[in-house]
């Protein structure tokens, strides 16, 4: 099934894992869309640098320290996202509990490994 991604956090940079989870989603099939610092194109996906009002997003997957999060906290909820999936390294119990309180799951988990083991 088919699960629109927003990758937060993305990187034009080759070496970075946003930019290898972008190529993996698209490779997969995976509708994606990207939020980062900096404008570009990753395999055809266009990375944004403002809060695009996105439909039908299925899934968020992280890829920003939570400290930079709290910025993003109110525009991912109005996403209404399935799904948020905190990658290694993004973990935020705080907003876990805002996501919770909003019915939106919450995945800690590697979605580079999510793909290749099917899991997605």
């Amino acid at each position: 099934m088919k699960k629109k991604t927003l990758v937060l956090g993305a990187s034009l940079k080759p070496n970075r894992y946003s930019n290898i989870a972008i190529n993996r989603l698209v490779s997969n099939n995976q509708p994606t869309v990207a939020i980062g610092l900096r404008e570009g194109t990753v395999n055809g996906v266009t990375i944004e640098k403002e809060q695009v009002d996105f439909k039908d997003i299925d899934t968020v997957t992280l890829y920003l320290g939570a400290k930079h999060q709290p910025e993003y906290y109110e525009y991912i909820v109005s996403l209404n996202p399935k799904r948020v999936i905190f990658n290694p390294g993004t973990e935020n119990p705080e907003f876990y509990k805002i996501l919770k309180a909003n019915n939106i799951e919450v995945d800690l988990a590697c979605t580079l490994v999510m793909l290749a083991t099917n899991q997605y």
